[in-house]
Formats: structure tokens, C-alpha cells, sequence
């Protein structure tokens, strides 16, 4: 049998950290993840997925990503029920994380929420007036006259080459 989940998406609020009667870290958050289609207005829907995450990888994750924050994680799904204070029976499925990643950072992603209009940082640091593009965009772009980005040639015997 095989469960496993891979998702990168956006953290909905910051992860709430608390710990079990063994003193044992448990996190859960809410990932918004994209869909890969549009609706018929055009628009990019999302689905909000709930997960867990235990032990020092739940404080980690509480510590490094905050609200917003673009993150990757592999784990299972599961599912499990309880009875409420009604007494009725309630089912619960989410995503049980293994690990998990920051796949930005926090420059990237508070450039991203001002240019966005999200309106300021939660981080404490003053927002950049201007980002230049450089800081914000990588660049990928290459040298036409070598692909390799060097214009001295590599001298190579062919005694040294394995082919």
C-alpha cells in the first residue's frame, strides 16, 4: 500500500504549537494549495488542507513559518474520528507531515505581499520602499556568445576523457 502526500502551498495563519500530557510538540496549520485550472470566471481556485505535524519538526515549523509563508511538505493522509460534546460522531481526515520545507525567503516573501497589496509585514522589519527586480526575480539570463557563461576555453586532453 502506498500514502504519501507532497504539497507546497501557502500557511492560511501561523501554526498552532502545542504539546500532549508526554510533553510532546504537536502543530496543526492549514496549507492553501492552487488547483491547476481555472473556474469558468477565469479564476484560480484553492483547496484548504488541513495538517498536523509532531515532535521537533512541529516547533520548527512554528518558529520559521508564519502566515503567508510559501512551504513544502511530505507525509499521509489519515483519517480519524471522535465523538463531540453533542455526542455526535465526527471524521476528521488531514495530512499527517513528516517534514517540511520553507521554499522562500523572507525577503521574497514580503516583496511578494507588497507588491501584492497584502498590506505590510508581520515580521517586524520595515518594508522595502522599492524592491529592485533584481532582488526579487533571479536572473536567469545568459551570455549569447557561450552557454556556459565563461569565454575561456577549457583545455581537456582526449586521454582524459572517458569516452
Amino acid at each position: 500500500m502506498i500514502n504519501n502526500v507532497v504539497l507546497v502551498g501557502r500557511m492560511t495563519r501561523d501554526a498552532e504549537l502545542r504539546y500532549t500530557g508526554n510533553n510532546q510538540a504537536v502543530a496543526t496549520f492549514t496549507l492553501a494549495v492552487n488547483r491547476n485550472f481555472k473556474n469558468a470566471q477565469g479564476e484560480r481556485e484553492a483547496d484548504f488542507i488541513s495538517c498536523v505535524i509532531w515532535r521537533q519538526q512541529a516547533e520548527n515549523l512554528a518558529n520559521w513559518a508564519k502566515k503567508g509563508t510559501l512551504v513544502g511538505i511530505t507525509g499521509r493522509i489519515q483519517t480519524r474520528n471522535y465523538e463531540n460534546q453533542q455526542g455526535q460522531r465526527v471524521y476528521v481526515t488531514e495530512v499527517v507531515a513528516d517534514n517540511f520545507q520553507v521554499l522562500e525567503s523572507r525577503t521574497q516573501r514580503e516583496a511578494s505581499a507588497n507588491s501584492a497589496g497584502f498590506g505590510g509585514n508581520s515580521y517586524g522589519s520595515a518594508p522595502q520602499a522599492n524592491p529592485t527586480s533584481a532582488q526579487s526575480t533571479p536572473d536567469f539570463s545568459r551570455d549569447a556568445s557561450s552557454p556556459f557563461g565563461g569565454s575561456n576555453p577549457i583545455d581537456i586532453s582526449d586521454d582524459d576523457l572517458p569516452f
